[in-house]
Parts: C-alpha cells; sequence; structure tokens
C-alpha cells in the first residue's frame, strides 16, 4: 500500500489529505476562508498568507489523526502544490512540507495544482463511480476561477492544450458579474443561488466564441461579463430597479445559461473531434449545478461516459493533490523532486504537445 500526505494552499483553501492507493481517501481536511476574504469581494494575497501559516500545522495534524497513523514516519510519501496560485499562499504549504519531508525523510512530490484538478476525477467517493483507471483518451474540461482549459488527455501525465481563455476565466466572469449585481462573494454560488429564481427566456446574452472557426476550442468571458454590464446600465436608463431581486434573478440566469452553453457545447465538439471515450470536467466552477445537468444531458444523448467530482471535490482541496502525486510519481511520468524545489505561481499545465 502507498500512503500520501498532501498539502494544498494555493489560493485561500488550507488543506490537508491522506491518499492510499492513489484512489481512496483515509482523511481529506479543508479550513476554509470564505468568510474572511467576503469583506473584500474576493481573496486578499497577503490576509490568505497569514491565515494558511496559522492554519497549516492544525490542518496537517488533524489530516494524519483522521486517517488513524500514528505518525508521519507511517506514511510512504509527502506531496505538495507548487504551483500554479499565490506565491504568499504556496510558499507556506511548501516550507511545511520541506520540513515535514526533512524531518521524516519521506520523498517529497512536488504537484501542479491544475493536475491536482484532473485527478479529482478519479478518486473513489460514495454514491459516485470514480473514472476508470486508463480511461483514455479522455476530454477534460478544466474550469475554476483562474482557468478555463481543454484538455486532452492520452495517457497519465500526458496531455495536450486544445484551447484555453483569451481572457477572463468562467470562475473570474462569475465573480465579477456578482459583483456587479451587489450578489458577494465567492460569485459561483451567489450566482446560482440568484438564478434559482430566474426566467432563464427573459434575457438573451451572447455566446462567445461558439462559431468562430479560428477559435474552436479557445474561450472568451471579458465580452460576456462586459455585455451583462451594458445590459445593466440599459436597463437603469429605463428606469428599470436594477436591486429588484427578480430582475437581477433572471440576469443571472441568462448570465449562468449562457456559461453553461459555450462550456458543454465546445467540450462536446472536441470530445466529437478527438474520438474520447470519457469525458470530465473539474475545477471549482464544475460545481454549478446548471453546468453539470447540462453536461449530463449532452453526453448522455452522445453516449459518452461523463465524470465531474463531487461537490466536495470541485473546489481546491489536498485531496486530489495526493491522488496526482501518486499517479505523477509512477515510472513512465514524473520522479520525486527534492528539497530544492520552489513554488511557480505561473506554473502551466505540463504538455507533450499543443493542437491547433
Amino acid at each position: 500500500m502507498t500512503r500520501i500526505l498532501a498539502i494544498e494552499t494555493s489560493c485561500d483553501e488550507t488543506a490537508a489529505a491522506v491518499v492510499e492507493n492513489g484512489r481512496h481517501l483515509l482523511s481529506n481536511v479543508v479550513a476554509t476562508q470564505i468568510e474572511l476574504h467576503s469583506r473584500f469581494g474576493g481573496v486578499f494575497p497577503e490576509v490568505a498568507s497569514r491565515q494558511h501559516v496559522l492554519a497549516i500545522q492544525p490542518v496537517i495534524q488533524q489530516a494524519i489523526q483522521e486517517a488513524g497513523l500514528p505518525h508521519v514516519r507511517a506514511l510512504d510519501a509527502i506531496a505538495v502544490t507548487h504551483g500554479p496560485g499565490l506565491a504568499g499562499s504556496l510558499l507556506v504549504g511548501v516550507n511545511a512540507a520541506k520540513g515535514l519531508a526533512f524531518a521524516s525523510g519521506l520523498p517529497l512530490l512536488a504537484v501542479n495544482h491544475l493536475e491536482g484538478h484532473i485527478y479529482s476525477n478519479w478518486i473513489e467517493a460514495p454514491n459516485r463511480p470514480a473514472i476508470p483507471e486508463n480511461a483514455f483518451p479522455a476530454i477534460i474540461l478544466i474550469v475554476s476561477g483562474g482557468h478555463t482549459e481543454l484538455i486532452l488527455m492520452t495517457g497519465h501525465g500526458q496531455y495536450r492544450q486544445l484551447g484555453a481563455t483569451l481572457d477572463d476565466a468562467a470562475g473570474e466572469a462569475f465573480d465579477k458579474v456578482a459583483r456587479l449585481l451587489e450578489l458577494g462573494f465567492p460569485g459561483g454560488p451567489a450566482v446560482q443561488r440568484a438564478a434559482q429564481h430566474g426566467d432563464i427566456t427573459r434575457f438573451i446574452l451572447p455566446r462567445p466564441l461558439l462559431q468562430n472557426d479560428a477559435h474552436r476550442f479557445n474561450f472568451s468571458f471579458s465580452g460576456l461579463k462586459t455585455a451583462v454590464l451594458n445590459m445593466v446600465r440599459q436597463l437603469e436608463k429605463q428606469g428599470e430597479n436594477i436591486r429588484d431581486p427578480q430582475l437581477v434573478a433572471d440576469i443571472a440566469a441568462a448570465f449562468q445559461n449562457a456559461v453553461a452553453d459555450v462550456l458543454v457545447h465546445k467540450t462536446a465538439d472536441a470530445a466529437t473531434a478527438f474520438g474520447v471515450r470519457q469525458v470530465c470536467i473539474c475545477g471549482g466552477v464544475s460545481a454549478n449545478s446548471l453546468l453539470r445537468s447540462t453536461a449530463e444531458k449532452q453526453f448522455a444523448q452522445m453516449r459518452l461516459p461523463l465524470y465531474i467530482p463531487p461537490l466536495f471535490l470541485c473546489t481546491d482541496n489536498a485531496a486530489m493533490i495526493g491522488t496526482a502525486a501518486y499517479y505523477g510519481a509512477q515510472p513512465t511520468t514524473a520522479l520525486p523532486h527534492t528539497l530544492t524545489m520552489d513554488v511557480l505561481p505561473n506554473l502551466p499545465l505540463p504538455e507533450i504537445g499543443s493542437v491547433g
């Protein structure tokens, strides 16, 4: 058996988990900072890093305790996110992992945060089948606050980027529209709550790059966000009360529908183009209920297996880092890193080649 202690501090979640044999969770602990940052309307980097310093040791100790392990030396390796993310936040997790590795003599594995999101689909979870061990080729849609990417995955650690956002990621657009509508932070859940009571047909918003052959697999959400802003201004000129709950709900529903439509359409197009066996959607925005239901209908019609992590594995967590470390440490892919590794805030997903 292989047991890995994983640590994740790339943004505003202090997380630690123990993963057994890459797929079985022995523990999964997350200390969130949402309430702390809600007053700022977004993550405040300096505050996030200071909070990580306070939370990191208790979270790690709880993860080891809940896994039923007597001490760190009962593990086989330590894994940690070293990028991408906020530099100050990453440093807290990386230095904690280095200290544990040095003191215990265990191997230290550096993990790409984006790979972590991908491998969240390999984790066994109640009431949800995990993706088959070798489910390749697969189309992966990574959709989060900072990333919106379409990936062709042909094997463990083997990725080709098909497309990415040209400006705002989907999660960023959710945050900005939520701020515009004064719905609060984080934007994704806030927009979803408002949209539940909205009329999805009242307003029609653009679907950016949906019919653009030059950017077939790319995304752009900045223009959609601007379209919402212009619509709000136009409604105000017409004398509408922009704080009317029903009007806000209708705008939120139209925006959410446009985002889900673009994401699912382009993912389905890529799945057809490359003849894949599976489709995976992951990242924080994959928790969105409309995106999940739209994708389920689309890929059921295409008779393609669809995998989306359970809600507790969609947002940042350490379980996904442990799973990515397990597969990344296999001889066919990467080797363990040493104590000299550093944080890489702009670390890209490793590629074996890009596709136009």
